[in-house]
């Protein structure tokens, strides 16, 4: 009995610790812009979450993460996937992972949503529900695809480049 209740008081205290922690760090990405690392590290995102995944940066109402170029990323952003409105993917030959894609998201009206540059493979983007057209570019080479972003559920459009 006695050992349940200290047990109980440890995962009250651990939530506890975890919810001002969290409130915290998103008191912090308001003011900044950013989430998990520091607007002036370029470097794998400013990855500073110990779980691998990138930094999440906001452009107005518009949150996104891109990133994947190491195993531990690219793990975490394929197991995000889920939490996040819209998925992108960015290969080329060979199912080669490419970054440096710059995207552009514009909604049914024809206003610009995003304009961001993807720092890896994937780029996972929180977007209000509608549709959408993805205009991604590697190198001189322009792809545009059309998505309807759910209420419920998740969007995914791949993009590939024959480089060479």
């Amino acid at each position: 009995m006695k050992t349940q209740r200290n047990q109980r008081r440890i995962v009250a205290a651990a939530i506890c610790a975890a919810l001002t922690l969290g409130l915290a760090g998103g008191a912090y990405a308001q003011a900044s812009d950013v989430s998990g690392g520091t607007t002036t590290d370029n470097g794998s995102a400013g990855n500073t979450n110990d779980v691998g995944m990138p930094q999440i940066q906001h452009k107005g109402d518009v949150s996104f993460v891109s990133g994947g170029v190491g195993l531990d990323e690219s793990t975490a952003l394929r197991h995000a996937e889920s939490q996040w409105p819209l998925s992108l993917r960015f290969t080329g030959p060979g199912s080669d992972f490419l970054a440096d894609v710059h995207v552009r998201i514009v909604d049914a009206h024809g206003g610009d949503v995003l304009g961001a540059t993807s720092r890896g493979p994937y780029m996972l983007v929180k977007l209000r529900p509608g549709r959408y057209t993805v205009h991604a570019q590697y190198k001189d080479r322009d792809q545009t695809q059309t998505v309807t972003v759910p209420a419920k559920g998740t969007a995914k459009a791949a993009f590939y480049w024959k480089t060479q």
